[in-house]
């Protein structure tokens, strides 16, 4: 009875060591300023209060789907933010600098534990339904969403994994919100 929960305990410290030679590797290249300068604006690119903008800024373009991109950003995050932070708080993972003793990370993070990525769930939601409406910026959007993860790993706050399960999550929830209203 107790070997399922064994293996699944040995999956779990795998992928743990994994992500600490990932984030490893990722930390001995992040000695540039100007590096991690970029990687603070592009992180803070994808703080929550901005995403209202997005449908602002569409009706201020006068763009006619104004109103269905804030409804599918807004049933997005509201399916999108309770998840995150029932996940976050209920598993409860460390971050970088309390996993591994004697690392420090660029920035101070706005909560105390690390799976999800909440700034990559949001870019990825926010990339998934804009580009929806606007599908000439798919691209420009998904290197955003991206690049806002990996600054996430370079400012040290996040493993590879808190990011890509972000990334997972928000994509798949701003097809929900789209699917939803389509």
């Amino acid at each position: 009875m107790n070997r399922p929960y064994a293996r699944h305990t040995r999956l779990l410290h795998k992928i743990h060591h994994c992500d600490v030679l990932a984030f490893t590797w990722c930390m001995q290249r992040r000695h540039q300023a100007v590096f991690t300068w970029i990687s603070k604006v592009v992180s803070r690119s994808a703080d929550g209060f901005y995403y209202p903008c997005i449908p602002l800024l569409a009706y201020a373009a006068g763009s006619a789907e104004a109103s269905s991109l804030f409804l599918a950003l807004a049933l997005g995050f509201a399916i999108e933010r309770p998840l995150y932070l029932v996940l976050k708080n209920g598993l409860k993972r460390d971050r970088p600098a309390q996993a591994m003793p004697g690392f420090a990370s660029f920035i101070a993070p706005s909560d105390q534990f690390s799976f999800p990525s909440g700034h990559t769930s949001g870019a990825f939601l926010a990339a998934t339904v804009v580009a929806a409406f606007f599908p000439g910026l798919t691209e420009a959007l998904y290197c955003w969403a991206t690049l806002v993860g990996a600054a996430r790993v370079f400012l040290g706050v996040h493993f590879p994994t808190d990011v890509f399960a972000g990334a997972i999550i928000g994509a798949t929830i701003g097809t929900i919100g789209i699917a939803t209203l389509v």
